[in-house]
């Protein structure tokens, strides 16, 4: 397979992607407060803030001890828990590398709402394809989702530097990668069905689909889509961007600089596909019963 470790598209209209920085520590943060909890606390804080599809669109409830945030909320909650240290690395860089150019596009509280929002749609996608089925969705996969098709749908020309078969570093059109990772979710889900294998490979779909949807009406009123300059992808990890003027072109004190400064120039250091490793019960050997975990990829 490939990990995308870094594209070469600098910010535009942001000096830094707040919003993608602030959601990737929540995550990492809850994950390690997860970590500290014993059993079988640790399991009673997933099924009372991630999202059990009976309780939402059903009629059950939990036991009045359990810790747990109010239904709809859930909704939200899910997104900022996951099931293992793979699910989290997975999702995490995978938003750090595309998630700021989105933020970017659509400026930091309209990416704050998109991101939530393809989150809430993703899981209403696995609520649809499951029933009230009483195991967990946790895990940050469909808005992630999200933010991978609204980045192929803004810079389809551009570049990712990825790890093949997680060893060798080459360039690659976006359009090529992301496009491969979306055949990959929609073909994971015809062989699997609505069970997924542990994986909700419908959220997934659900993420994109209301990401595709959602970026026309979430981006600046300035920001084209399909943009037809394609960005240079970057080789050293860490090295930093150039500044970059309103129409893309890095700035420079002539067009020699600006030339140089766009051959050389890029951004990188981040990002990996989300995770499809196999779920973590929390429970250590002891049976969760019919409370049983499933992460959205």
């Amino acid at each position: 397979m490939f990990i995308p470790i870094g594209d070469g598209n600098p910010l535009k209209r942001i000096p830094f992607q707040l919003v993608t920085a602030s959601l990737v520590a929540a995550c990492v943060i809850v994950y390690f407060y997860q970590l500290s909890l014993p059993y079988p606390l640790d399991v009673q804080f997933v099924l009372g803030y991630g999202i059990i599809p009976s309780l939402v669109i059903g009629d059950e409830s939990l036991p009045a001890r359990f810790d747990a945030a109010p239904t709809l909320a859930t909704l939200v909650t899910y997104q900022f828990l996951h099931g293992g240290f793979l699910h989290l690395v997975g999702n995490m860089l995978f938003l750090w590398v595309f998630g700021d150019n989105v933020e970017d596009a659509m400026g930091h509280l309209r990416f704050l709402a998109f991101y939530i929002l393809c989150g809430v749609l993703a899981a209403g996608a696995h609520m649809v394809g499951v029933g009230a089925t009483s195991q967990p969705l946790i895990g940050a996969s469909g808005a992630v989702s999200g933010v991978i098709a609204a980045y192929l749908m803004l810079y389809p020309r551009g570049k990712v530097l990825i790890l093949a078969f997680n060893w060798f570093p080459i360039r690659l059109p976006v359009w090529l990668v992301l496009g491969f990772w979306i055949a990959l979710q929609v073909w994971s889900f015809a062989g699997s069905g609505s069970d997924g294998g542990g994986v909700a490979w419908l959220a997934h779909i659900g993420g994109l689909v209301a990401g595709a949807a959602l970026l026309p009406l979430m981006k600046g009123k300035d920001v084209p889509l399909f943009q037809r300059e394609a960005v240079a992808a970057t080789l050293t990890p860490g090295t930093p961007a150039p500044a970059s003027s309103t129409n893309g072109a890095p700035s420079g004190k002539d067009d020699a600089t600006r030339q140089a400064s766009a051959k050389s120039g890029a951004r990188a250091g981040r990002g990996s596909v989300p995770s499809t490793a196999p779920r973590r019960d929390g429970t250590g050997n002891d049976d969760p019963g019919p409370w049983g975990r499933r992460r959205d990829g």
